[in-house]
């Protein structure tokens, strides 16, 4: 496998995220079967087998992301032995966010710290593991500064580009979008399944991804808690085994809504342009 395709590999792995994920390792298994709590179907409907319904569970879900869509919070994203941490102020125009891919036995491991302040955009990339230390074009871009991003080269990118018309790293108004099931199991918590066929575009999952699910693709088990103000404060998606992949979680969380921070730019003296060979590597 050449540089550049394990690259790719982990950064498809990481479409979670703008940052990206697409899956993690641990084991998850779904809960969703219980029917300890009221079924609510898409529609707001009771279950087939009667149960009550108190109050409509799915439009409580797809109100908590609207606050998302002002765009000032901070997030986590976790998947596929990667994490995403990070800022959006849209009142400023930045973002900020920390990705790690990989850890300290993997054969390639990354850490980028993205910044995005309209105009412009800053990566500083660090890559560890046999790989990076074996080759010269790897060790070149581990440089120990931002590198300045050109703008025309990063857009519609997953992974270095921030579009502040979508603010929503995960696109959790999405995901909510196609729940197909869902009741409330608690003050502020839900558990049903989502239909995750058209959810490419949210970010939290990728294409690939998806196609592997089959059919199990339409009922993906998740878990959701809202804050005491309704706004989503986290959303867990159990991605069922599929063929030689294992059960896997992705997990997203919001807090701080409307008390974010505009992101800082990093200082001019620790900044150089983005030499091409990074572009590559992430296109």
């Amino acid at each position: 496998m050449t540089v550049r395709r394990r690259l790719s590999a982990g950064l498809v792995a990481a479409a979670l995220f703008t940052p990206g994920l697409a899956a993690c390792d641990s084991s998850g298994t779904s809960t969703a079967g219980s029917t300890a709590s009221p079924t609510v179907s898409a529609s707001g409907a009771p279950s087939p087998s009667g149960s009550p319904v108190a109050g409509d569970a799915k439009q409580a879900l797809l109100d908590s992301t609207r606050e998302i869509s002002n765009g000032n919070f901070r997030f986590t994203l976790a998947g596929a032995g990667s994490t995403a941490e990070g800022q959006v102020h849209q009142p400023s125009q930045s973002a900020a966010m920390k990705i790690a891919i990989g850890g300290p036995s993997s054969d390639l491991a990354m850490k980028l710290d993205v910044i995005h302040f309209k105009p412009d955009s800053w990566v500083k990339l660090e890559l560890a593991g046999p790989t990076a230390d074996s080759l010269p074009a790897i060790k070149q871009l581990n440089l120990g500064k931002y590198q300045h991003l050109d703008q025309a080269r990063i857009k519609g990118n997953r992974s270095l580009g921030f579009d502040f018309e979508k603010v929503d790293p995960a696109g959790s108004a999405v995901l909510t979008q196609g729940i197909t099931e869902v009741r409330s199991t608690g003050t502020g918590t839900y558990a049903g399944t989502i239909d995750v066929t058209k959810a490419a575009e949210a970010g939290s999952l990728n294409a690939a991804t998806i196609a592997a699910l089959g059919t199990q693709a339409k009922t993906v088990p998740f878990t959701a808690k809202v804050d005491p103000q309704g706004r989503l404060s986290e959303l867990v998606l159990q991605l069922p085994a599929a063929g030689q992949t294992a059960a896997q979680e992705i997990r997203m969380t919001y807090s701080d809504y409307g008390a974010a921070t505009a992101a800082q730019k990093p200082p001019a003296n620790q900044v150089v342009e983005a030499p091409a060979e990074l572009y590559s590597l992430f296109n």
